[in-house]
């Protein structure tokens, strides 16, 4: 959002028949659409002088006068009664797994509910006692994240120097960290490393990319553990570790190789399949990432004792598997 208001923006005669709000998100640079309707529904826009709705349709020639940033309401971690997958929990520390659809902790939304509630900083402050602080008070416990539709293992901190003894572990690389992922089409090798930094896109600010120089070093091995030929196309099922835990790491660097995973439409995937299953006119569909954290390996932050725990594929992903499978389909096994 700028610093400098009042913003002044006339509409062109080929803006005519678009809403406000639309109009606005494409004109003003790094703002959402949802961001627009705030400051459409606190009085912060003028047409020609007179505050309007949203779903304004436009004539063509208005003025457009932004007087200033909404006003947003604190976001802020509450404790709620959501059920927790606790693998592992001892004084200092506890292993979740988990779902897919949960975000980790507060973020950006159009309301408040959508930006603090469900999220698994709120489930563990209603289920533990005491949380580290190390992170703020939005990210009680929290060490490193999985994304919203990713799912799996994730480790948190009950105590500050549990917190920094854990942390410094994942400086260190020490923390071994193992993903499963489905992605389309089958790789030109059967194991390998990607090595490339990763930015934030400066265009689609929800993305990260690979593309621009200066970016946060991230390395991402992959294996494959079977290729899928199938009606649906091309599939390997890789097994994947990170050396780093950059921000979208494994989606953004299997797109750069041109495989993109299955559900991640955010990176190149499809939204629906192509093709048809043994007498059924609808394609298996996914409605999340099929990525998922399905190994993790560290040492207690006080004992130095190794803490090693597995989590198998959720059913979504196995039900989604199966389908593909049960396509006419050949395996073409790594070597």
């Amino acid at each position: 959002m700028p610093d400098a208001f009042p913003i002044l923006i006339a509409a062109s005669t080929e803006e005519k028949g678009k809403r406000l709000d639309q109009f606005l998100a494409t004109r003003m640079e790094n703002v959402s659409r949802a961001r627009v309707q705030e400051l459409i529904s606190q009085g912060m826009v003028l047409v020609d002088g007179t505050e309007a709705k949203a779903s304004l349709k436009l004539r063509g020639g208005e003025q457009i006068k932004i007087l200033g940033a909404a006003e947003r309401a604190p976001l802020r971690a509450i404790p709620e009664d959501i059920a927790l997958d606790i693998r592992y929990e001892d004084d200092d520390l506890a292993i979740i797994n988990k779902p897919a659809g949960m975000m980790v902790h507060a973020g950006a939304g159009a309301t408040e509910d959508a930006r603090n509630r469900g999220t698994l900083v709120n489930a563990l402050m209603h289920h533990f006692a005491t949380l580290s602080g190390v992170g703020g008070e939005l990210r009680p416990g929290i060490v490193h994240r999985l994304d919203k539709e990713t799912s799996g293992l994730i480790v948190v901190a009950k105590n500050d120097e549990a917190h920094r003894k854990l942390s410094q572990q994942f400086a260190r690389r020490e923390v071994k960290k193992t993903y499963i992922a489905l992605v389309h089409g089958w790789p030109k090798k059967d194991a390998g490393t990607i090595n490339q930094s990763i930015s934030r896109d400066p265009v689609r600010r929800t993305r990260m990319t690979t593309r621009l120089t200066g970016g946060r070093e991230a390395i991402t091995h992959y294996r494959a553990v079977r290729r899928i030929e199938s009606n649906f196309g091309k599939f390997t099922l890789l097994e994947v570790k990170i050396d780093t835990g950059r921000t979208h790491q494994i989606r953004v660097h299997m797109a750069t190789l041109g495989h993109p995973i299955v559900g991640d439409t955010l990176y190149g995937a499809p939204n629906l399949l192509r093709g048809q299953l043994r007498g059924k006119t609808e394609p298996p569909t996914l409605q999340r990432n099929f990525l998922h954290a399905a190994e993790l390996a560290l040492q207690h932050p006080r004992t130095g004792e190794k803490i090693a725990l597995k989590s198998d594929l959720p059913e979504e992903l196995r039900a989604f598997l199966a389908e593909i499978e049960s396509a006419p389909h050949v395996y073409q096994n790594p070597v």
